[in-house]
This record gives C-alpha cells, structure tokens and sequence, in this order.
C-alpha cells in the first residue's frame, strides 16, 4: 500500500532519485541536491504555516510504500504561482487579415507571451516511479490533491492549472525550443528547462520575443506540436481531462506542452468527495476509493477498497493505522 504524505528532509534522496529518474521536461524536478532540499525546507514551513489565504506556499508530498517504506513518487501543489518568480506562458489565439476591396480573407494563430495565471494554483511534480506504476497507484498521486483542495479549501486559489510536458524525443529535443533556439536563445531546450528549474528565469525576459509570434511563420515541425504533450504524459492528461481540466489556449513557452485548468469548485473530485466517520472492520464487497484524513500538516492519503454506509466509512486497521485516524474520526473520500 501507498500512503501520501508531506515530505520531510529524510526524503532528500528519494526526491533526487525521482528527479533523476524522471527524464528531461519535468521542469519541477531539476537534478539539483540544493535546490531539492530548497524547495523541501520550503514545503515543510509551508505546512507548519498558518493561512488563510493563498500566497507563496507549496506543498510537496510523497507516495511511500507502506511495507518497505521506499518513496514511490511524489506530487504537489502550489499555492498561488508567479508571485515571487513569473510565470510565463504563451497563450494561442485567432487574428483575421481581411480586405474586401481585394478580396482577401485569411486567418492566421499567433502566440502572445505574457503572465496571466498569475496567482492561480498550481497542480505539480506528479512523478511516479515505473515498478510502482499499477493499480491505483497513479489515481492516489493525482487525485490526493483535490482531497486536500476540498477540504482545505482556503489555502488555493478559485482557478487551478497543470502544465503539461510538451513532445520532446529522447534527449531532450523540442521541436519547439529547436525553432526558438535557431532565432533567439541559442541554448539548448535541456539546459533552458534545467535554469527554469532552478529558478533562473532572467533569460526568458532578457531573450523571449516580445512581440506575438505567427504560427504559420514556425517551423512545420514546431507549428505540428503546438498543444501536444509527450507521450509518457497522455494518462496524466486524461485523468485531468476527467477532473473537468481543459486547454484555453495557453502552451508551455519551451515545448508548447498544453497548460490545462478549472475552477476548483467544478473539479469532480472536489465536488464528490465527501466526509465520512471512520469505522474500522473489514470492508465486504467495497469499492474502490481514494481516502485522506482530514488534517493538514499530518495530512495523509490512500487508496483501495471500502464500505461507504451512509455518512460511515469502512476501512480496514491497514488504512486507518496509514491515514494516522482511529474509529469515529472524519476521513474525505472520493469512489472510483
């Protein structure tokens, strides 16, 4: 069984060997031990913290393995993103070139940088590690999440976002990046994602076109991956597609990856979860669920089957002794 929980600095190697792991594109997982245990240190004050209203928090989590006590993966979430670092994007959109006295009517896509989400939350660092990747597991990592929005749901913003990792191919290539690079940054897409990464985001203002960028001006190859995403994220993206998350037109600036989002009140997980009383037994003919306590610091989640009867929850000792709650207590769930 997996459990999620906050990560702590013990977890400093797992987390590098997540990153590690995890391949080029995940721009939250730099491979860098300082700025890992960073961004742990940060994670840990912003669970300790008080709030009551979103702001430069984020909450980084693992999924351990209860029997072994490996770290299976990791997932998180950012309170209110661009507010100490920006948050660039691209958004795509129509412009119509017309002339009637000629004749002429053509329509064209164009991309405009800028920092729109600005202040939303953010979905992030989901990475579950391959000999785990079965079951549940993967539902537990994402979907933990909109438990901890539902019933926390002060500490993050009404609108939610994920970014999405764009097509690259095995060493780290973007199709993308590759027509950016030739005409403005002259770096590869590994190392501009790895400086995003770190924080080190000067570049992008001091090089980035500030003008908007005619599609039909790009490469074929860079215009054909405009709002795809690699193929090792198509079932992240499908299980946000099922939450309600939907593309409005913004791409990731490197590999023009879709940035999906909702308002967190029309999140299916949020709005189905519900609060239940623990009752410990063995569940008979359960279904399957995603269960978290209710706390925040000692937050904790889980998946597998329960007893749902009425405002009562039938769990078995294995869960309750992982979730951290005893007989009569309040658990969150979502059914599968």
């Amino acid at each position: 069984m997996l459990v999620i929980r906050p990560i702590t600095m013990a977890d400093l190697p797992a987390l590098l060997a997540c990153a590690e792991e995890s391949g080029h594109g995940f721009t939250s997982l730099p491979v860098n031990e300082e700025i890992l245990a960073g961004r742990i240190a940060h994670s840990e004050e912003s669970f300790a913290k008080s709030v009551s209203t979103p702001g430069t928090e984020g909450y980084l989590m693992v999924a351990e393995d209860t029997k072994t006590g490996e770290v299976a993966g990791t997932t998180a979430i950012e309170a209110a993103i661009g507010l100490d670092n920006p948050f660039y994007t691209y958004h795509l959109s129509t412009v119509v070139h017309s002339s009637r006295r000629l004749n002429v009517h053509n329509v064209v896509k164009v991309l405009t940088f800028g920092n729109d989400y600005t202040g939303v939350s953010e979905l992030c660092t989901l990475f579950l590690r391959s000999q785990w990747r079965e079951g549940l597991n993967g539902r537990l990592l994402s979907k933990c999440r909109f438990l901890m929005m539902a019933q926390h749901s002060a500490r993050f913003d009404k609108t939610v976002i994920a970014e999405m990792r764009g097509v690259s191919d095995d060493d780290g290539n973007s199709p993308f990046w590759d027509w950016l690079k030739e005409h403005f940054f002259s770096i590869d897409f590994t190392l501009a994602d790895y400086l995003t990464g770190i924080g080190k985001k000067g570049f992008i203002a001091d090089l980035m076109p500030k003008l908007p960028i005619y599609v039909n001006l790009l490469s074929p190859e860079a215009q054909a991956v405009i709002g795809h995403v690699h193929e090792k994220t198509r079932p992240a993206l499908h299980l946000l597609e099922q939450e309600g998350f939907t593309c409005r037109g913004y791409v990731d600036i490197f590999d023009a990856g879709p940035t999906v989002e909702c308002d967190i009140r029309n999140i299916e997980s949020v709005r189905h979860s519900r609060l239940c009383r623990v009752e410990i037994g063995q569940p008979q003919g359960g279904i399957d669920a995603i269960v978290a306590n209710t706390s925040f610091e000692g937050f904790r989640a889980v998946a597998g089957e329960v007893d749902v009867l009425r405002d009562a929850a039938v769990v078995t000792i294995e869960m309750a002794e992982a979730l951290q709650v005893k007989q009569g207590d309040l658990v969150r769930l979502i059914t599968q």
